[in-house]
């Protein structure tokens, strides 16, 4: 399966062990993980301003995040989809990638749940919704 993975989710995953670490790290082994440049620049910025990590760890982290992941550049839609139009540029991912999903904590983008058969979800959907999509038994918890 083919996911994108909202910046907020992949911030979570890298500063903190919990659900979203747990989710990124079985998505790596077992999915394909699309991203662009837009995600891996928001990604950097919010590190270094919100969360004062330093720069050399931010450019690590990216480096990591690169070694692992698809790189797309963003289809554009055309017109808004999202109440944020800042969060379009994910949808365009999702869809150049070929993807079945995004995982997201962003209400805007929750808001929209589907969009050309790309689901959003939560983090801690994603384990039914695998289920579902895959015919595998749903794992329970992380």
């Amino acid at each position: 399966m083919r996911i994108v993975f909202d910046t907020n989710v992949l911030i979570a995953a890298f500063i903190s062990r919990g659900a979203c670490a747990d989710l990124f790290e079985h998505c790596i082994h077992y999915h394909e993980i699309v991203a662009s440049e837009l995600i891996f620049a928001e990604f950097s910025k919010n590190l270094s301003a919100k969360f004062k990590i330093p720069a050399p760890e931010v450019k690590e982290a990216v480096r990591l995040l690169r070694s692992r992941i698809t790189v797309v550049a963003p289809l554009d839609l055309g017109a808004r989809v999202c109440r944020d139009p800042k969060d379009d540029h994910i949808l365009g991912a999702a869809i150049q990638g070929d993807c079945q999903c995004i995982i997201t904590g962003d209400k805007d983008l929750l808001a929209v749940k589907k969009h050309r058969n790309i689901k959003i979800i939560l983090p801690r959907d994603f384990w039914e919704y695998e289920g579902r999509v895959l015919g595998k038994p749903v794992k329970k918890g992380f």
